[in-house]
């Protein structure tokens, strides 16, 4: 398949699986239609690249369906000059989304092996606002806190206190929490009156591992 099939395939994408449902940040729609998604997944599943499911990315990870990565990155309500944190950088798909929308983005992987091959997509993307670390994504990026907005992209039993305390104020944070097998996507948003919790619906994600995740 050529870069026109593709480019053709990230259109019907965003017409049909994200805008018809919805989603209606162009920001986030533009990133989209952008990012070539088919280079985030192995070679023998491009095919399927731009379905409407998530897929197997290797070290039992998963890269999010389309209209999932759209809903969360539309509830971070990015603006241009955000700098953004993510947990689980898995292919690197979602940091990639992040990235042409924020002025910049750390993210945190748990799994060498992924973390590597993101960072080689990322450089082949030239998406140089992208700082990439291997750590426990449950604890943070301390030194680089507070965020405007917080990312993760596992599911998590609870909400972390540690990456709560690394939301600025008016910061926003989107994070399925539940048990192992579903979870219910939540956003939070530090306010002068506190946090304010809004849930946005069922969903299901691998466990986010950690101190304050589950156990390997």
């Amino acid at each position: 398949m050529n870069e026109l099939h593709y480019q053709r395939q990230r259109h019907d994408m965003v017409e049909r699986q994200i805008r018809a449902r919805g989603m209606n940040d162009e920001k986030v729609l533009a990133a989209m239609r952008k990012v070539p998604r088919h280079l985030f997944v192995e070679e023998a599943l491009r095919d399927q690249a731009y379905g409407d499911f998530p897929l197997p990315i290797g070290e039992g990870q998963t890269i999010s369906q389309p209209y999932i990565v759209a809903e969360m990155t539309q509830a971070l309500a990015l603006s241009p000059k955000d700098k953004v944190l993510e947990i689980g950088t898995g292919s690197g798909y979602q940091t990639a989304i992040l990235a042409l929308i924020a002025e910049r983005v750390f993210t945190i992987e748990r799994i060498q092996g992924l973390l590597t091959q993101a960072r080689t997509m990322f450089d082949k993307l030239a998406l140089h606002n992208i700082r990439a670390r291997c750590s426990d994504g449950t604890l943070g990026w301390p030194e680089e806190a507070p965020f405007d907005a917080i990312l993760v992209t596992a599911g998590a039993p609870l909400l972390g206190k540690t990456l709560l305390s690394q939301l600025a104020m008016n910061g926003r944070m989107v994070v399925p929490v539940g048990d192992r097998m579903s979870q219910e996507l939540v956003k939070i948003v530090r306010t002068e009156k506190g946090l304010s919790e809004t849930r946005m619906g069922g969903c299901r994600f691998v466990k986010l591992v950690g101190r304050e995740g589950w156990e390997d």
